[in-house]
């Protein structure tokens, strides 16, 4: 007779004592768990596999910088002090929302590609310290300042990725940073409006 999956509990207890039942479900659960992926998909889109891989590695780095400029969007979120604490805490969590969506749009953006979305910080081109200005905690223009500076820095590189991607006929990845890169400048001007004479 064929084997028709694992016994059932009262048959293994038969023949397991109950700590060797526990392992062989946990082995059985830990392999299904297991996933693997290949680091590079073969694909047939029209867009040659090196740019495809250039694209991906530089949307992996954009990917970092998303996250480290999420994360910071949601700590001075929390901590932001004074006059304009309620105008700040408000428009840093639009941001860090954004932000947290178009990280899986780029994360999947890296699959379509035929590619592994990041599995480790070092993939992604971050450091887990996030540089902030001064030693302490910022002042709420300093903040203002910092977030500006992260966003026209990020907007910078995902045109450079966005104008290789347009001229390898990606024209998705293209098409994505555009709507990025709109994001990023709209939240600059927006914060900088803040603390505008």
């Amino acid at each position: 007779m064929p084997n028709a999956g694992p016994e059932r509990p009262a048959e293994v207890e038969q023949n397991l004592n109950i700590t060797e039942f526990k392992e062989t479900i946990m082995a059985e659960v830990s392999n299904v768990l297991e996933v693997t992926t290949k680091k590079q998909e073969k694909l047939n889109t029209g867009i040659d596999a090196d740019a495809r891989r250039k694209i991906a590695e530089h949307l992996s780095t954009v990917l970092g910088d998303t996250y480290l400029l999420t994360i910071k969007s949601h700590l001075y979120h929390w901590n932001v002090v004074g006059p304009l604490f309620k105008s700040i805490h408000d428009l840093t969590e639009e941001h860090y929302e954004d932000l947290f969506a178009a990280a899986d749009v780029i994360a999947e953006r890296i699959r379509a590609l035929g590619h592994r979305a990041p599995l480790k910080t070092g993939d992604m081109n971050i450091r887990l310290e996030l540089p902030t200005p001064g030693s302490s905690m910022p002042n709420a223009k300093e903040m203002i300042e910092d977030l500006v500076n992260s966003h026209e820095v990020i907007s910078a590189e995902m045109r450079d990725i966005a104008e290789y991607a347009d001229g390898q006929d990606d024209l998705v990845t293209a098409d994505m940073l555009t709507a990025r890169i709109a994001f990023h400048e709209k939240a600059a001007w927006m914060l900088r409006a803040l603390i505008s004479d």
